[in-house]
């Protein structure tokens, strides 16, 4: 059973958050970069960059939040087909807000470099701060 997109209350708040995810996924970028530089030496270039991205193990951690962002961008292109089903917007928002869970004894690499990330970058803390409270405050009700 599909739903009307431009009612639906999880669609618009993905829609809301995305922007904040490509920003905070950015600034997360840019500063493992800056750590990274200071252990192997000066990136030459932005392509580069963009190959260390795709293959060094030192990125990994990163790539969990760049699968999600794209699977938020799929689930907002189905919406303009209006085939959008309606728990599948709410089960990405309570990923999102799982996933960015930073964690200094994380199991998982995320958690842990996430941890790491905030921790060194106020810029991400306040990112992380402010996506993690709106992702709290458009949870559903309990028992829903």
């Amino acid at each position: 059973m599909s739903v009307n997109p431009s009612t639906d209350p999880a669609i618009t708040r993905l829609q809301e958050i995305r922007p904040e995810l490509l920003r905070l996924h950015k600034a997360l970028l840019d500063s493992e970069r800056i750590v990274y530089e200071q252990s192997h030496g000066p990136i030459a270039n932005s392509g580069e960059f963009f190959r260390l991205v795709i293959e060094d193990p030192a990125f990994d951690w990163l790539r969990p939040i760049s699968k999600f962002i794209v699977q938020i961008d799929e689930l907002l292109d189905l919406r303009k087909k209006d085939a959008v089903e309606p728990e599948s917007a709410a089960i990405l928002l309570e990923k999102a807000r799982l996933m960015l869970k930073p964690n200094e004894h994380s199991s998982t690499p995320l958690g842990e470099h996430y941890f790491q990330a905030i921790q060194r970058d106020p810029n991400i803390a306040l990112m992380h701060a402010d996506i993690a409270q709106k992702l709290r405050s458009q949870s559903p009700p309990a028992g829903r």
